[in-house]
């Protein structure tokens, strides 16, 4: 058996394993990159396999991240099923008829753009059309049951507790006489979260696939962050501000509007402060979202069972409005009267949530409380790294609101939870292959899993494949310079937007005031060196080919 990692290698996401035996190939995911133009560009790039050829796929859950290349994967020739839970089939139609539209309008204004500019259009990455026929591949089955693929591989999903029928993937596969076990984590989720259950402990693999979105950090507890919430939201109101949550459409969404249930109708301090004011979710997708976690109460942890079955709705209540429309969604950015507002994307690149960040980063009176993880060269992450200033639509934004960072609501595991599911093997695997995380944190994590466990954990850095019989890392085209390069040029793009208004300042000074021969000599000269290099590089990156 080999196996190929073809995302989440060098990043935290578009995760992509092929699965190769002797008889069958197989995908685990086919997820986009997200972030920075440079990843998304990934998105355009050669699988580096035929769909054709691929006689199955397996899904661990809905997130863009992991389902949002299946339409391409279709139109290219995949004709085989697609595994998943009953909850995630349904959450995966909403998300890549999302993501289709959202391609469609991105092409359609880079189009007009390069029109303009009499360059050569561009093509969707795919359509909602090519979603809704994607679609007809999912193929549903419960938590917990071993289904025979076909003659020599039987899988079972057990529930991993990030979202809404996340799950952790389990595959029984023969190989002539010989027999192995493959387990895929997928994205863990934490304990004790509202709603979800804990994620299943595994007991046996002979191969792991692991993600370490956080290992190498440790989230405070979900009730200190959920104080901290509540207080922030209390300070921003009484002084009339706006409070504004950047939030995954799936998952951090629900979550939330359970707590503020729970706060609204039991704390008195809220009930007394917060009596008149609104919680929008500004999120066609997490309005729709929401309506699947109501259709899947099956899967919801005792608790929130139990609340049901008291009469009580935990994702509704008096204050809570789901917003539609786009005019809905403009009117919240100018009534005046203090309100919450949970809007998506979760990493503030897309969506509604950058018409609100730009009426409300500016403003003293709101606060930005950001709650899930924030992929680099994303206007999240570059808020929540202190800067300053930020350009949204085009126009500069001076950041003083307020600024927070809760990580103790991410869906993620840290490096403990992390740490103790693998722990709960009664023997470490074979191997175990550490991937969907940044390079500081897959290392971290394998440093703690040497220390506590005495375990060697294999770092999966680049796009790379593995003979698991004989124990070799193959070799394949090597695309882990080029990664890195563009790695660099996020990070650099993040420094240039720090001192964009320094710079301009120089500008302002320059024209302002008298700079004798010598200084405009070395300013003339410092200009012709920074363009050499631009275009330099953009020789080196391929532009135009």
């Amino acid at each position: 058996m080999k196996i190929k990692f073809l995302g989440a290698a060098m990043s935290v996401t578009g995760s992509c394993h092929l699965v190769t035996t002797d008889k069958y190939k197989f995908l685990l995911d086919c997820g986009q990159f997200q972030g920075d133009k440079i990843l998304e560009q990934l998105n355009f790039k050669d699988l580096e396999f035929d769909p054709a050829e691929l006689d199955f796929m397996v899904l661990s859950h809905a997130h863009v991240d992991h389902c949002g290349r299946i339409p391409l994967l279709t139109n290219l020739g995949f004709k085989g099923k697609i595994y998943c839970t009953h909850a995630t089939s349904d959450l995966t139609e909403i998300m890549l008829k999302d993501s289709g539209h959202i391609h469609e309008v991105e092409a359609e204004w880079a189009n007009k753009k390069a029109m303009r500019q009499g360059r050569n259009t561009v093509v969707p990455l795919f359509t909602v059309e090519d979603a809704i026929r994607s679609l007809q591949h999912l193929s549903p089955i419960g938590y917990d049951k071993s289904i025979d693929i076909n003659q020599d591989i039987t899988i079972r999903l057990q529930d991993a507790g990030h979202i809404l029928g996340s799950s952790i993937v389990e595959l029984w596969v023969k190989e002539g006489e010989k027999s192995s076990k493959l387990v895929f984590s997928g994205d863990l989720g934490t304990k004790d979260k509202p709603i979800l259950r804990d994620p299943v402990k595994i007991e046996e693999a002979d191969y792991l696939i692991m993600e370490t979105t956080y290992g190498n950090r440790v989230h405070e507890p979900s009730k200190q962050s959920l104080d901290k919430l509540i207080k922030i939201i209390l300070k921003t109101i009484r002084r009339g501000g706006t409070v504004v949550i950047p939030s995954f459409a799936v998952g951090r969404t629900q979550e939330l509007v359970y707590h503020l249930n729970r706060y609204y109708d039991q704390d008195e301090e809220c009930k007394r402060v917060l009596r008149d004011v609104m919680v929008y979710v500004d999120s066609p997708m997490a309005t729709n979202a929401t309506e699947v976690f109501r259709k899947h109460a099956e899967v919801f942890d005792e608790e929130t069972k139990n609340l049901i079955l008291s009469g009580d709705n935990p994702l509704d209540f008096k204050n809570l409005r789901f917003t539609r429309s786009s005019e809905e969604s403009r009117q919240l950015n100018y009534t005046k009267e203090p309100k919450i507002i949970i809007s998506a994307s979760g990493m503030c690149d897309e969506g509604r949530i950058k018409h609100h960040l730009k009426h409300n980063l500016w403003n003293p009176k709101s606060s930005i409380i950001i709650i899930g993880y924030q992929a680099e060269g994303t206007l999240g992450k570059f808020i929540l790294d202190g800067n300053k200033d930020v350009r949204i639509f085009g126009e500069n934004i001076h950041i003083k609101a307020e600024i927070h960072n809760l990580e103790g609501f991410s869906g993620h595991a840290d490096r403990d939870d992390l740490l103790e599911w693998l722990s709960g093997f009664k023997s470490m695997p074979k191997k175990v292959f550490l991937l969907h995380g940044e390079e500081e944190a897959k290392h971290a994590f394998a440093d703690t899993v040497k220390q506590a466990l005495l375990y060697e954990c294999t770092v999966v850095e680049d796009v790379s494949e593995y003979d698991l019989e004989s124990d070799v890392r193959l070799s394949i085209k090597d695309t882990r310079s080029k990664a890195s390069i563009g790695s660099q040029i996020i990070k650099a793009k993040d420094k240039l937007y720090s001192i964009h208004n320094d710079f301009e300042d120089i500008i302002n000074l320059a024209t302002e005031k008298t700079m004798n021969d010598e200084k405009m000599n070395e300013a003339s000269n410092m200009i012709l060196r920074i363009e050499e290099m631009v275009l330099k590089l953009k020789s080196l990156m391929g532009e135009g080919d």
